[in-house]
């Protein structure tokens, strides 16, 4: 993958409303790096003073109970940033950080990025937007805690589909992942998942590639669910 550009970084969602002089700005002395899957970027507690941009797979922010017990708040996709809360208010880093896939990663400065949304308000609007998503979703998968191991695999599924494209799509495919973390994201026991998960595929809700991704192919489940809205 080419080194990130001024153009490429223009693209992306939460970086539109800024002009080419402040996204040279953004840039300014960025570093990019390679991660393999389970790799540990950022660890609870620790301090930074930079933020990272998620240039192509899946990573997810993960904690643990007072019990020891890992609990996925979120997971990130391509044009995602993270870390900067911490990079932003001092404060050490409040999760976590796993690559779910290989992955690729930009890591900017926290000053620029700091003193851009001081000055720019379409900047700081979209920034807010995407807490508000992540917000969203968050309480959204919690809010399905006592639903049934079906509507919460469904739901983990649509939400790794929407992260794993740049369109947001419930039916975009899923890269292939280990069971025990599409079974920690919707909530479920390990064997619990791969159940339901056979299930929804002897029923053609959920199809699988040749190369083991997944994809949702009927959305009707999910909109009965109340998952999705209906068309």
């Amino acid at each position: 993958m080419p080194s990130l550009s001024v153009s490429s970084l223009s693209e992306m969602q939460l970086f539109k409303s800024l002009g080419e002089e402040q996204l040279v700005q953004l840039l300014d002395r960025h570093r990019e790096s390679s991660h393999q899957t389970d790799q540990l970027i950022v660890m609870e507690q620790d301090w930074g003073e930079s933020l990272f941009l998620l240039r192509s797979g899946l990573a997810k922010v993960r904690s643990y109970t007072a019990d020891g017990d890992e609990v996925v708040m979120s997971v990130l996709g391509e044009g995602d940033v993270f870390g900067e809360m911490a990079a932003l208010d001092g404060a050490s880093r409040s999760a976590d950080v796993v690559a779910l896939t290989s992955l690729r990663l930009v890591k900017l400065r926290a000053a620029p990025f700091s003193a851009l949304l001081e000055k720019q308000p379409g900047f700081a609007l979209a920034l807010a937007r995407l807490e508000a998503s992540r917000l969203r979703d968050l309480n959204q998968r919690f809010a399905l805690q006592s639903a049934d191991a079906t509507t919460r695999l469904l739901d983990a599924l649509a939400y790794l589909a929407r992260k794993s494209s740049t369109a947001s799509d419930p039916q975009a495919s899923i890269p292939v992942l280990a069971q025990r973390e599409i079974a920690l994201i919707a909530g479920l026991a390990r064997e619990t998942a791969s159940r339901t998960l056979s299930k929804l595929r002897t029923r053609g809700t959920v199809a699988v590639a040749e190369d083991g991704s997944l994809a949702i192919a009927d959305l009707d489940p999910l909109v009965r669910r109340g998952l999705l809205p209906a068309s």
